[in-house]
């Protein structure tokens, strides 16, 4: 029987998909929620067999933040599974390739997502564009060095009331990589994070002359043993601080906790600046590195025009995009922007290579070392690099 790919549309359909995506991914707390208040209606796909959900994706609408500061619309793509009854039928394909073209035409310039799974996402023009590491740092050795900026004030708030306090300070980050949340967003994570009631919560607010500037989260690990080890951890769930007082100051709160041995950050980007300000920076220990940010274009010309590159250089680049294919072809990129053209290609790339470069955390040279770069003459993957080159890594200090 053909399995149909529609759009989900009364609040049972709904609340299937959000029960195929249980499934799917086997491990996942049990959390209770009416699906159709935290996955949009209008952006909730599911493939239909028989009058059953056997798969389902969706997203959450926002922007992100690019290179040279623009906020791009962008598709929080989310809730993506397959029943295991229905592997290797092309599901996953055809909600996936669906999902491009809708949220295309809806108007959404890039996607992205985080993977469960490594070798799924790039056949649908994904790339990782961003990676991250965790931090562990051991809290007696650490003391930040006395030169570092100085840091403002620091209040706890109230766990139960600070979704539009902490949503104003996010919506202004802008890191490279960021987006901001829709309220579905903040319900769903709150919904999951009250999945594990016996933890408690603690929210920090900083301000700088004032002005809210930065918030951490977090949470201690392990409490049924809380007086009676000497490892007592403290988890950090999010770090924003958007200016350097807040960011000192949200360190200096976390590192001068009572009763606690560790403060592990569990997501930061791989050049977070937190060893550098310490004295001793082996207080600090590294993760291994992980990709975060499986990122899509949507609209290739679109997201070209709206980056700002960082040589004053020319490359035509060929782009090849199975799925959609109207970004396919050429396109010239400099100094003043990117537009198509018809002038012969300096380099070819697929839209998933593209898309790992397109945020500067991934160097073409680097592609183009292992292939992913095609025809270039010597030179070019360098001036390309030079092109797409950021001072920063991409990071996302959300995770959906």
């Amino acid at each position: 029987m053909t399995i149909d790919i529609r759009a989900l549309t009364t609040a049972d359909e709904i609340g299937a998909g959000r029960d195929v995506f249980r499934r799917a991914m086997v491990g996942l707390p049990r959390v209770d929620f009416v699906a159709a208040e935290i996955i949009d209606p209008e952006r909730s796909l599911g493939a239909i067999d028989d009058g059953r959900v056997v798969g389902h994706t969706g997203s959450f609408p926002g922007t992100m933040v690019i290179p040279g500061g623009a906020r791009l619309p962008h598709a929080a793509v989310t809730f993506v599974g397959v029943l295991p009854t229905h592997r290797r039928r092309g599901v996953a394909t055809g909600l996936m390739t669906e999902q491009l073209r809708t949220c295309r035409e809806r108007g959404d310039v890039l996607a992205s997502l985080r993977a469960s799974e490594g070798t799924i996402y790039e056949r649908y023009g994904y790339g990782v564009a961003g990676s991250a590491r965790s931090i562990r740092v051991k809290v007696r050795d650490a003391r930040l060095r006395p030169d570092v900026p100085a840091g403002g004030t620091v209040r706890l708030v109230d766990d139960a009331a600070t979704t539009e306090l902490l949503d104003a300070i996010h919506r202004r980050e802008d890191v490279v990589g960021a987006i901001d949340r829709a309220p579905q967003l903040w319900r769903a994570r709150e919904l999951f994070r009250q999945a594990d009631t016996g933890t408690p919560r603690y929210v920090v607010v900083h301000a700088t002359d004032g002005v809210d500037d930065g918030y951490a989260s977090y949470e201690p690990a392990d409490t049924s043993t809380w007086f009676t080890t000497d490892n007592r951890t403290v988890n950090v769930s999010e770090f924003v601080a958007l200016t350097p007082s807040a960011r000192t100051g949200l360190w200096e709160h976390l590192l001068s906790l009572d009763l606690i041995d560790i403060v592990e950050f569990g997501e930061a980007p791989i050049d977070d600046l937190l060893p550098l300000a310490l004295v001793d920076r082996r207080a600090a220990h590294l993760g291994s590195v992980e990709d975060q940010i499986w990122l899509r274009l949507l609209d290739v010309e679109e997201a070209l025009r709206r980056r700002t590159y960082d040589a004053d250089d020319t490359v035509v680049l060929e782009v090849t995009d199975p799925l959609l294919p109207e970004n396919s072809g050429h396109y010239a990129i400099g100094p003043k922007g990117a537009e198509r053209t018809e002038t012969a290609a300096d380099a070819g790339v697929d839209v998933a290579t593209l898309a790992a470069a397109y945020l500067g955390g991934t160097r073409f040279s680097d592609l183009a070392a292992v292939g992913r770069v095609h025809g270039a003459a010597p030179g070019v993957a360098e001036r390309l690099t030079r092109l797409f080159a950021t001072p920063r890594e991409p990071f996302c200090s959300t995770d959906f």
